[in-house]
């Protein structure tokens, strides 16, 4: 099945014609069936489009099923440093597609889709955590995983491997002193 072929990228191509989306299977099927989509939305569209998938009747996608971030750093080929991903499904149509939003250092953001579908909060608040991408218009990002003193995102591929000392600084608790 050709990209354009695919009746979500054809919806979404129709209604967004000045979009790009660089549509394509998520993974090659040989067996010729349906393939599983993955569309790349730009930053400064990414409400306006989830917005559409959410609400259009043809696309229905009523669910976010997940929302995470690659770090390409050093991966081949790569011209952005992070991808966040977000999984949508929609339940009475019986489809899934994949968008992908492509963002950079020094300071990563994407605007947040929590009023799309209220349950990216948390899943964006670990994004934020884990990677530092920024969900701009998130109501209460904080961190979800680590504290809030903490400096550094732990799933970034330049953050080392042994941690920076995090444990060794927590005050030791004995059965005496508690």
């Amino acid at each position: 099945m050709s990209d354009a072929a695919h009746p979500i990228v054809g919806f979404l191509t129709t209604r967004f014609p000045e979009i790009d989306f660089v549509a394509g299977p998520l993974m090659a099927r040989p067996d010729g069936q349906e393939e599983q989509m993955c569309v790349r939305i730009a930053p400064d569209r990414l409400v306006e489009v989830m917005t559409f998938l959410r609400d259009d009747e043809r696309c229905s996608f009523e669910q976010l099923c997940d929302l995470t971030c690659i770090d390409y750093m050093d991966f081949p080929k790569a011209k952005d440093r992070y991808g966040v991903i977000y999984s949508l499904l929609s339940i009475t149509k019986g489809h899934r597609i994949w968008a992908k939003c492509f963002v950079n250092d020094p300071n990563p953001e994407v605007p947040s889709v929590v009023n799309v579908w209220k349950g990216a909060d948390w899943l964006e608040r670990e994004v934020w955590d884990m990677f530092g991408v920024r969900f701009v218009g998130h109501p209460d990002l904080r961190r979800i995983l680590t504290w809030e003193g903490f400096e550094a995102h732990p799933l970034r591929k330049d953050y080392p491997l042994r941690g920076r000392g995090e444990r060794e600084n927590f005050e030791r608790i004995t059965r005496e002193s508690s």
